[in-house]
């Protein structure tokens, strides 16, 4: 079986939730915001559980379903970022990078969903 380290989804999921965890709680003890902060660790941490679980899953239409479900989650992900760089509660460069690393993940799921779904196709 392949540990997180061999799993570059897995690895970088992972990655950004401990980033999330940490701009949340950056953004309660500096912002004092706990609404918009754990609406971003709720989905951003969920990118990660939903990769870890479809990888587990039981069949190729779990894994599928789980990575969507990851998918639709990095997207809520990057719009809570944009909404707290445009509500200036971040700055400009710390949203940049987390949408960076958020724009990673949603690219690499988009490309691991089209994968498994041409493999079940065949």
């Amino acid at each position: 079986m392949k540990t997180k380290e061999d799993n570059i989804i897995v690895s970088k999921s992972y990655a950004f939730a401990v980033r999330c965890v940490k701009l949340y709680k950056f953004l309660c003890e500096e912002k004092h915001d706990y609404i918009i902060g754990k609406q971003l660790m709720r989905s951003g941490t969920s990118i990660g559980a939903n990769v870890k679980e479809g990888i587990r899953g039981y069949s190729k239409a779990e894994f599928s379903m789980k990575m969507g479900i990851a998918l639709k989650e990095a997207s809520e992900t990057e719009f809570w970022i944009e909404l707290l760089r445009d509500t200036e509660y971040i700055t400009k460069s710390q949203a940049e990078s987390m949408l960076h690393d958020c724009q990673e993940l949603i690219k690499l799921l988009m490309s691991i969903i089209k994968t498994a779904q041409g493999s079940n196709t065949q």
